[in-house]
């Protein structure tokens, strides 16, 4: 009787995750290459609305900006002489000036979606929960750190976040103890960190689509991931 009960248990356990896996056996390459560039201009769309406004890097301990690391010690060190609202100052308007820049990831990233080759679409979809993002990400993200670098100087221009962290630079250089001067790369940090941000919206958002019948907003995405 107990025999008859776990091959019962067994059974029904494998049931269940047949029926819990993607269906894709009618599933051709060309609709899973629309389904994932589909999916990834849903998690640009949604990343791009988390993050494009205020707060979105400021208020967010995950994304929130403080000085590039090889600026901490000028950090340190200006907080010492009483600089700490003068820095703050900084790290506001880094954090306001990649909040605005974001704004303008959505072509740049809708263009390379758009333009990327799949040769393996319907293995893409029967990937983990972040393996369309993580694909994405490895074919385009040089060629997007490059075509969003100029968004984000703009950005930090326009906040002033430049001045700022230049003023500290400068401080922090005229200081008796500073042995060595120091200048690290403020754009450079800052769009990493944004690139950073995306990719991580984006990733979390494909999981959901995935994840979650409800997310599947329309017909080919129903279809690719799963209409129940």
């Amino acid at each position: 009787m107990l025999k008859n009960r776990i091959l019962f248990c067994l059974f029904s356990l494998m049931t269940l995750t047949g029926s819990a896996q993607l269906n894709l056996s009618g599933l051709s390459q060309g609709d899973a290459a629309s389904g994932i560039k589909e999916a990834l201009s849903k998690g640009l769309t949604t990343a791009v609305l988390n993050l494009n406004k205020t707060d979105g890097f400021f208020g967010n301990a995950l994304y929130k900006m403080l000085l590039p690391p090889d600026a901490q010690k000028i950090e340190t060190a200006l907080r010492k002489v009483g600089m700490g609202p003068q820095v703050d100052k900084a790290i506001l308007a880094i954090n306001r000036g990649a909040e605005k820049a974001v704004g303008s990831a959505a072509p740049i990233f809708g263009k390379a979606i758009k333009e990327i080759t799949l040769t393996d679409a319907v293995g893409l979809i029967k990937g983990g929960n972040n393996s369309i993002t993580q694909f994405f990400r490895n074919k385009t993200q040089s060629s997007l750190i490059e075509a969003f670098t100029p968004s984000v100087k703009s950005s930090l221009d326009s906040t002033q976040a430049t001045k700022y962290y230049a003023d500290l630079v400068n401080a922090y250089n005229k200081l008796p103890t500073t042995f060595k001067k120091s200048d690290p790369d403020l754009t450079s940090y800052v769009v990493g960190r944004s690139v950073d941000a995306l990719f991580d919206q984006i990733a979390k958002e494909e999981t959901n689509i995935r994840s979650n019948p409800a997310a599947r907003g329309t017909d080919l995405l129903k279809k690719v991931f799963g209409g129940n």
